[in-house]
């Protein structure tokens, strides 16, 4: 599964990861803010009480990640972060939140969002989680990822053939590319590995999702996972 990756962006023309954070309590909030604020390279430009003015901002600001609770009045979370992912899509969508339910990370990943964090979780991770989706990668407080990994155990055998047939449209290097996405490689790490240059792997990793049919790399990691292209797990 996706590892931990805390790399920031390295955009010269906006350095800073611009955040939208999106919960209907202030005092949360708030502390969530001040957490952030502790961060080299992160603000909090936007903030909402609710699903829809989360939208709603997520579209006039255009932040780099949108930072979400899952339960909130008017819209919540999830169906919030699926119409940000539909309407703005460079931002990241990542959910905050105390619940970790299978049923919920089940929808919040196949609705698009590439992060799922826990407001129990230790400062450095939320951090890190904002850090890593906004470069692109995915990240799973460790909590819910153990959720993942078990659900994916328990569907492999019943999945695998569909996942081994999806794969087996791609070509080989995009299959290998594949099995280092599903490993929870960034592009920099699978260019080093590969000895390509990032711009290379950046275009195959998206023609890859482009060809499985799916939105982010976690799903391609989850394809990945099911179909045996994961180091470790054929």
């Amino acid at each position: 599964m996706p590892k931990v990756n805390t790399t920031a962006r390295t955009n010269p023309a906006n350095p800073t990861i611009r955040v939208l954070l999106a919960d209907d309590e202030a005092m949360i909030r708030a502390g969530v803010r001040a957490i952030l604020g502790a961060g080299p390279g992160i603000e909090v430009v936007a903030e909402a009480g609710d699903g829809r003015e989360a939208v709603a901002m997520a579209q006039a600001h255009r932040p780099d990640v949108a930072l979400l609770d899952i339960r909130m009045p008017r819209l919540d979370g999830l169906a919030a972060g699926e119409e940000i992912v539909r309407t703005v899509p460079g931002t990241a969508v990542a959910m905050l939140t105390t619940f970790s339910e299978d049923a919920y990370v089940a929808r919040a990943l196949s609705g698009g969002a590439t992060g799922f964090l826990l407001k129990s979780g230790d400062p450095y991770e939320l951090i890190a989680g904002v850090r890593a989706v906004a470069g692109g990668a995915a990240f799973l407080s460790p909590k819910v990822a153990r959720h993942v990994i078990d659900g994916l155990g328990a569907r492999r055998l019943g999945r695998g053939a569909e996942a081994r047939a999806r794969a087996g449209a791609l070509t080989p290097r995009e299959r290998e590319v594949l099995g280092l996405v599903g490993a929870g490689l960034s592009n920099p790490e699978i260019a080093a590995r590969l000895h390509l240059v990032e711009g290379t792997v950046k275009a195959y990793v998206s023609a890859v999702l482009d060809r499985l049919g799916v939105r982010n790399r976690v799903q391609a990691a989850i394809v990945a996972y099911e179909a045996g292209l994961v180091p470790g797990t054929d």
